[in-house]
C-alpha cells in the first residue's frame, strides 16, 4: 500500500506533466478529485474560481498574493481561451498598456466579447473580470501576445478613450513612441472618416517630439477632404528625447517616468551637501558602518544573520557547515557573498569621492559587485557559473507586488538606458532616489535585486556627499509599500519622503538602525 508521500509524489508527477504543457490555469477535468484535492490540501494548487486552479507553493503562507499575481496574465489568457475562444478581445486601452510593455496586475481587467453578459468575475485578491458585449476589431486589427488578445496598436490609439491620455500620460506616451510612420495609423484614419481622433492623435504625436508623423496625419487627412483641427489631448510637454522604436517601450517609459518623478523628489530630499573633504572618515564611516548595514540588508531579503556571524565573515573565521541545503549554510553563504560585494562598492564609493561621475562608476562596477554577491554559492554548488554571467534569462516576480517586471529581453535596452539617465542627471537627490527604484522596478537579476538596489542609492549617495544609508529591517513594510506605490501607481512621494527621513538622520548625527542583541 502506497505511504502518503507516494502518494503525493503520484499526483505531483501529473502536475509536473501539466505544467511541462504550459499549462498554468489548471481545470478540474484535468485532475481526478483524488489528486485535486490532495495537491489543494498539500498546498500545491490553489483553487481562483469554480472549476479553475493554478499551480501553488506550498511553502507560502496564507493569504500570499505572490502566486496569484505571478499567474495573473497567462490564467486569463488560458482561461478567456478556453471560455470565449476567439470572441474576445482585451479593452483598447488595457491593449495600449501591453503594448508599452505595462504589465501591472489591474483590478479589473476590461475586455470586449461579442456574446458577453456585461458580467464581473470575481478573482483572488481583490481582481476580477468585466466583460462588456461590444463589437471588436477587425481581425487583422487583433494581434495575440502571450496568449492574450489585443487591439493592434493602431486601432488601439484610434478606438481608446480620450480621457486615456491624461490619466496614463507615461503609458500613452510610451506606446505612441513605437509608431514609426503616419502610414502605421494613416489606412485606419481615412478608412473610417476619423478626423477627430486623426486631430487628437496629430496632437499627441506633435506632444512627444515627433513632428513629422504629426505633420503626415493632418496632411493626408485634408488632401482626402477631411477638416483636421489638431488637439494634443495631454496636460503637460515633456522635456525629453524619446528614444527611437526598436528599442524596447520601456526605455521611453522609464525615461518618461524619471521625468515626471524628478521634480517631486527635489522639492522633497534634503540638498546635497557636496563632496566631502575629507575622504578618509567618509570611508572610514563606511567601513564602520558594515555589520550594521549587512544585518539589515540582509535581514530585509529574509536570511537570518546574526552580529557574531557577520563578524566571523568579515575576519575569516567563518566555519560553514557541509550540508549546501541547510538553511544556516545558505544565511552564511549570503552573508559572505554581502562581505565580498560590499568591498566592491567600497571602492565604488571611494572613486565617486575622488570625483568620478556616479552614474557612470555605477555603470562599469555593478556586474561586479553582483558576481562578488554570488560567488560564494557558486562556489559551494548551490549556483551554476552561468549565473554569474549577467542580467537574468527568465521571467521574474516580485513577493506580493502587482507589478511585473519587464520581459529578459527588454531588461538588456531597460539597464543601459538606467545608466544612461544617472550620467545625465545633475540633481544629486534624484540620482538616490531613482537610481533604487527603477533598478528594482526593472529587477535585472533573478535574486540579490533588493542588495544591488542599495548598494546602487549608497554610491549614488556618496556622489551627493551624504552619509552611507542604512535601509533598517523593522521598516521593512513600509520601505516595500513605497517601492509599490511607485511601481504601481507611479507615485514616487511616499519612496521619496522614506528615503529622505533616513537620509535627512543621518545629516543630523542620529544614530543608525540597531543590531538586536
Amino acid at each position: 500500500m502506497a505511504t502518503p508521500s507516494e502518494k503525493l509524489a503520484e499526483s505531483l508527477e501529473i502536475l509536473h506533466k501539466l505544467q511541462e504543457q504550459g499549462r498554468i490555469a489548471i481545470r478540474s477535468r484535468d485532475l481526478t478529485r483524488t489528486h485535486r484535492e490532495r495537491l489543494c490540501k498539500n498546498g500545491f494548487l490553489q483553487e481562483v474560481i469554480k472549476g479553475w486552479y493554478i499551480p501553488a507553493r506550498p511553502d507560502e503562507t496564507t493569504g500570499e498574493s505572490t502566486a496569484w499575481y505571478a499567474a495573473f496574465w497567462p490564467f486569463c489568457a488560458d482561461y478567456l481561451g478556453h471560455s470565449k475562444d476567439k470572441d474576445w478581445c482585451l479593452s483598447p486601452e488595457q491593449s495600449l498598456l501591453l503594448h508599452a510593455e505595462n504589465w501591472t496586475v489591474p483590478k479589473q481587467l476590461l475586455l470586449r466579447a461579442t456574446k458577453a453578459r456585461n458580467h464581473i468575475t470575481a478573482l483572488p485578491y481583490g481582481t476580477s473580470l468585466l466583460d462588456i458585449r461590444a463589437s471588436l476589431p477587425d481581425n487583422k486589427d487583433i494581434i495575440v501576445k502571450d496568449g492574450l488578445h489585443l487591439f493592434s496598436l493602431s486601432a488601439a490609439l484610434i478606438a481608446c478613450a480620450p480621457g486615456f491620455y491624461k490619466q496614463n500620460p507615461t503609458d500613452m506616451r510610451a506606446a505612441l513612441s513605437i509608431v514609426g510612420d503616419a502610414s502605421e495609423v494613416l489606412n485606419q484614419l481615412l478608412e473610417g472618416g476619423h478626423s477627430t481622433i486623426a486631430g487628437r492623435l496629430a496632437g499627441a504625436f506633435r506632444n512627444i517630439g515627433r513632428d513629422r508623423i504629426a505633420d503626415d496625419i493632418a496632411n493626408a487627412m485634408r488632401a482626402a477632404g477631411y477638416e483636421v483641427r489638431e488637439n494634443d489631448p495631454f496636460d503637460t510637454q515633456i522635456p525629453v528625447a524619446l528614444a527611437a522604436r526598436e528599442q524596447s517601450p520601456y526605455v521611453n517609459r522609464i525615461r518618461l517616468m524619471w521625468q515626471a518623478m524628478r521634480g517631486e523628489i527635489i522639492e522633497r530630499f534634503p540638498p546635497a551637501p557636496g563632496l566631502p573633504k575629507d575622504i578618509r572618515a567618509y570611508l572610514k564611516h563606511v567601513e564602520d558602518i558594515y555589520t550594521t548595514d549587512a544585518y539589515h540588508s540582509l535581514s530585509i531579503e529574509g536570511y537570518r544573520v546574526s552580529r557574531e556571524l557577520i563578524e566571523q565573515v568579515r575576519s575569516g573565521s567563518w566555519n560553514p557547515d557541509t550540508n549546501p541545503e541547510d538553511q544556516k549554510h545558505k544565511d552564511a553563504l549570503a552573508a559572505r557573498g554581502y562581505w565580498q560585494a560590499y568591498q566592491k562598492v567600497h571602492d565604488s564609493v571611494e572613486q565617486v569621492l575622488q570625483g568620478d561621475a556616479a552614474g557612470t562608476v555605477a555603470d562599469d562596477a555593478h556586474r561586479i559587485w553582483y558576481r562578488e554577491m554570488f560567488a560564494p554559492g557558486v562556489a559551494a554548488g548551490l549556483l551554476r557559473p552561468a549565473d554569474l554571467a549577467g542580467y537574468r534569462n527568465a521571467p521574474v516576480y516580485i513577493r506580493r507586488s502587482m507589478h511585473v517586471p519587464p520581459s529578459r529581453e527588454a531588461v538588456r535596452d531597460a539597464m543601459p538606458a538606467l545608466f544612461d539617465l544617472l550620467r545625465e542627471e545633475t540633481e544629486a537627490s534624484v540620482r538616490v532616489v531613482l537610481g533604487h527604484f527603477i533598478f528594482v522596478y526593472i529587477h535585472p537579476y533573478i535574486d540579490g535585486n533588493g542588495r544591488m538596489g542599495r548598494f546602487l542609492m549608497n554610491v549614488m549617495l556618496a556622489g551627493g556627499g551624504y552619509p552611507w544609508t542604512v535601509v533598517p529591517v523593522e521598516k521593512r513594510d513600509d520601505y516595500m509599500a513605497a517601492l509599490e506605490e511607485a511601481s504601481v501607481n507611479q507615485n514616487i512621494i511616499p519612496f521619496t519622503n522614506f528615503l529622505a527621513q533616513l537620509v535627512d538622520d543621518g545629516l543630523k548625527g542620529r544614530s543608525a538602525p540597531k543590531i538586536p542583541e
